[in-house]
């Protein structure tokens, strides 16, 4: 082998060792880190589980708040995003949710099973005197929010309605040596409509829902309309 082939054969090999160098030194920082896989079509998919206290609305002015009234509801809310850059979706999903409203509106029947709705004064003592519903719930929103494929923290504003019915509830009035519970009222109305808005960052977020129809829709107190429906203010917390 002559010189020139020699120079020829040693340039060749160090064109090779620096290709497979660096091809090595790719691989390893590649090993170093782990690579992150961009998800261009996610969609916000959320567990929602949710704090309220609730107001009641809409009452006569003999019908007046007492006590603590709160709320609970959890569920799974699947998104449909409505624009290439995904921040804007439909959401629509599944829950679950117990509410109980302290009161001193007296619910029970007569002996012909008629319901009663009567307002309790000031001087009739009683210990407990709520009522709870439990419903299944369906959401339905349109959403906006700041999320990206690769940032879980964004700021989303989430409004539309939400449907529900309610399977169980029950009346509960307490005072000495006499407990009445009421749990069929043919004037409730089971089904639920509501209009919704939450609002924050992250987890951490404000919600409010306000009721469209009334709870007992058929029912008068003292030949007035009694239409209590309610204003629930709280938290809201999503989970991916």
């Amino acid at each position: 082998m002559n010189i020139k082939n020699e120079l020829s054969f040693l340039l060749l090999f160090l064109l090779c060792s620096y290709g497979f160098c660096q091809e090595t030194d790719h691989i390893f920082r590649l090993g170093d880190s782990i690579p992150t896989v961009v998800d261009s079509v996610y969609r916000e998919d959320q567990f929602y589980i949710g704090f309220t206290f609730n107001l009641l609305t809409n009452k006569p002015d003999e019908i007046s708040q007492s006590g603590f009234s709160g709320g609970f509801q959890v569920g799974f809310v699947r998104d449909f995003p409505l624009n290439e850059q995904r921040n804007i979706s439909l959401g629509t999903g599944l829950g679950w949710a117990i509410n109980s409203y302290g009161h001193n509106l007296f619910i029970g029947e007569d002996e012909n099973g008629e319901s009663i709705f009567r307002a309790l004064d000031d001087d009739v003592s009683y210990d407990t005197n709520r009522f709870t519903t439990q419903a299944v719930e369906a959401p339905l929103e349109v959403r906006w929010r700041t999320s990206t494929a690769t940032s879980y923290r964004f700021w989303r504003i989430y409004t539309g309605f939400r449907l529900g019915y309610i399977y169980h509830f029950r009346s509960n009035f307490v005072q000495e040596a006499n407990k009445v519970n009421q749990t069929e009222v043919p004037e409730l109305e089971r089904f639920r409509l509501g209009a919704t808005f939450t609002f924050g960052y992250n987890t951490f977020n404000f919600h409010f829902y306000y009721s469209l129809n009334p709870f007992f829709g058929d029912a008068t107190i003292q030949e007035e309309q009694l239409g209590i429906s309610t204003l629930k203010m709280g938290l809201m917390f999503y989970i991916l």
